[in-house]
């Protein structure tokens, strides 16, 4: 298929950042009557219980690390100390250091919610965040230089997937609403489609991307999974599940292991060598709930996965049949409903009505499905937190936090709050250096980062 010309690049005059300029009034200050977080440990069914009330935020207490970083580091050059209790160490340090983070950068760039973000990977400030109609933002908080903005086709063009090329980082791939994947570059140009839909019913819900084999996958919203080399060649296209896949990841570390998750109440593990249908799959893992998501952690050790009800689950790669870990969490899927009211003309053919009647539809699909995510150095799972009243744990003036789990005991290390900034997160990712952590709240992207370093 030829390549297409995108409407022209610009630079967006909607974009509002404002530098946080004084300190957040801790939740303790809001909520005098807070509870002080309370975590139950694991037992035998290896279940553990996200806690009590949230608003105590500032009564949790982070265990302090027994030794500095530089004489652990010490220790374990000379061979006293081994690696895991090295990286307990500075996983706690990041921890306690987390006391510190405060947002010091907003933008609100699009007139649709923000639907899906990714960091660039060798800049550390640069990260692209697509729209609900399809706009894309590159970002360099860094500098005062306004965002490149690229115009999308408004209703119906929601960006539901977004990765930097790994072979050319000024070029990156999307999956749509539309009813695309392509691979665009940030000038507006669109340089490969490699799947494109033919009818309005059918639209492409995520992808991934990996640089040692070449290779794109993404799923669609019937339930079908597509793996093509990176000149845009199908390799095979199957239906792996029984309805709309939210989710593809392949495995860092072993990229011919990919795991799909679905609305289907599945996550399904795939060895890309050997399938041949939807029988082939080495794993199903059923869930209780629709899954919006599924990740490997950055050692593909572990999977993560995220239900559309209150439950985290973390399994072991090397052990998918054993029981996960399962955290309780409340970040119910929630629904933003926006009315449509088409106006046809006499003339307007049954074709160009489905199109409309369908955009209408996706108008009040969920905006931005809440996901866990991995920190990209530590053990560390990092969640946005919507109340729910009929939560096991849940208790009066419970906030609307972003939550560290800690990714082997389930245990809750830190919620991050800001009174200015009380919507529902939805979206966390940190940059590759870990350091730094962005956040999507219904149209805002929030970065966040430590207070000493704001002020450098």
């Amino acid at each position: 298929m030829a390549p297409r010309k995108r409407p022209e690049t610009q630079k967006t005059p909607e974009v509002v950042v404002r530098p946080k300029s004084r300190r957040s009034r801790s939740p303790r200050e809001l909520e005098p009557e807070a509870k002080k977080l309370c975590v139950k440990g694991p037992g035998s069914s290896r279940r553990f219980d996200s806690g009590c009330l949230w608003a105590g935020l500032a009564s949790l207490q982070v265990p302090p690390s027994y030794t500095s970083i530089v004489r652990a580091l010490h220790h374990h050059k000379l061979g006293k100390a081994a690696w895991p209790s090295l990286q307990q160490g500075l996983q706690q340090s990041f921890v306690h250091s987390l006391a510190s983070y405060r947002i010091f950068q907003k933008a609100a760039p699009f007139d649709r919610r923000a639907t899906s973000l990714a960091w660039h990977p060798t800049h550390p400030s640069t990260l692209a965040v697509g729209s609900k109609g399809g706009d894309i933002m590159l970002w360099n908080f860094g500098i005062k230089d306004k965002p490149t903005f690229i115009k999308g086709i408004g209703a119906g063009g929601s960006v539901t997937g977004l990765k930097f090329n790994p072979l050319d980082t000024n070029q990156f791939f999307t999956s749509s609403m539309e009813g695309t994947t392509r691979l665009q570059d940030f000038k507006g140009n669109t340089l490969r489609v490699f799947t494109s839909s033919d009818t309005c019913n059918i639209w492409f819900c995520s992808l991934d991307v990996s640089a040692r084999s070449r290779m794109v996958v993404t799923g669609d919203n019937v339930g079908h999974v597509i793996l093509l080399n990176m000149d845009g060649r199908e390799l095979w296209n199957l239906r792996m599940h029984k309805k709309k896949v939210t989710h593809v990841a392949l495995n860092p570390c072993c990229d011919w292991l990919l795991a799909t998750a679905s609305v289907d109440q599945t996550v399904k593990i795939w060895d890309l060598r050997q399938v041949k249908g939807k029988s082939s799959c080495l794993h199903s893992l059923l869930h209780s709930h629709p899954v919006n998501a599924a990740c490997f952690s950055p050692d593909g050790a572990q999977l993560l996965t995220t239900d559309q009800k209150s439950e985290l689950r973390v399994y072991s790669a090397s052990q998918w049949d054993c029981p996960p870990s399962l955290i309780p969490h409340p970040h119910r899927h929630f629904q933003h409903l926006t009315p449509i009211k088409p106006s046809l003309s006499p003339c307007c053919s049954a074709l160009k009505l489905q199109c409309l009647l369908t955009s209408a539809l996706l108008m009040t699909s969920p905006v931005s499905a809440p996901k866990a995510t991995w920190h990209p150095r530590y053990n560390l799972i990092v969640v946005g937190r919507y109340p729910d009243p009929n939560f096991k744990s849940c208790t009066p003036h419970e906030l609307r936090t972003i939550d560290v789990f800690d990714g082997s005991s389930g245990k809750m290390m830190y919620q991050l709050y800001d009174p200015e900034s009380s919507g529902i997160i939805s979206l966390n990712e940190f940059n590759p250096m870990g350091d730094t952590l962005a956040s999507v709240m219904g149209y805002h992207i929030l970065i966040w980062s430590q207070e000493a370093g704001m002020r450098k």
